[in-house]
């Protein structure tokens, strides 16, 4: 018997998502796209990445589908962000001594949170970290590094990818 795995790809080019036949208008990171990425740069890295799993509100987000592992953001949710630290670039809990994302925010941009592999396997530490798909603001206003798309279009790609799926930054 034969197996195929089917890789599928998500593209982002020119702040825009493109899966099969759709289309998506999004931020990146307020420098553009980097193939030479570092920590406070301001660029969102160029390459392939899979999709992780996903961090949401569930105070503020319903009805939420995908088939990545779903994990309900907690006051105490962070990424960390210091390179003095063993935890960088890596889920950790409040109180941390070291800088930290704080993942439970008042603003709506981390309501739902898609973790992907970028300088995971391995970290590399200054490469950087907590880079990942969330909610754009109104504006689509650029990130530091992230790709942010609209509440409504990120539920939307959230519902049909899984952890045979790429993001491809171009």
């Amino acid at each position: 018997m034969i197996f195929f795995l089917l890789d599928m790809n998500v593209i982002l080019k020119k702040k825009f998502i493109y899966f099969e036949d759709y289309k998506a208008k999004c931020a990146i990171g307020k420098r553009g796209i980097s193939k030479k990425k570092v920590e406070g740069d301001k660029c969102t890295p160029k390459g392939r990445f899979k999709f992780r799993y996903i961090f949401y509100r569930k105070d503020r987000v319903k009805n939420i589908k995908s088939k990545l592992k779903l994990v309900p953001i907690k006051k105490n949710f962070g990424w960390c962000d210091d390179i003095k630290s063993k935890s960088y670039n890596k889920f950790v809990k409040f109180p941390f001594k070291f800088s930290a994302e704080k993942l439970y925010i008042k603003k709506n941009i981390y309501d739902i949170v898609v973790v992907i592999d970028h300088n995971q396997n391995p970290i590399k530490k200054g490469k950087g970290s907590a880079i990942f798909l969330h909610i754009a603001r109104k504006n689509y206003t650029p990130t530091l590094g992230c790709i942010a798309l609209s509440k409504g279009e990120l539920k939307i790609l959230i519902s049909i990818i899984n952890k045979n799926t790429f993001l491809k930054i171009i």
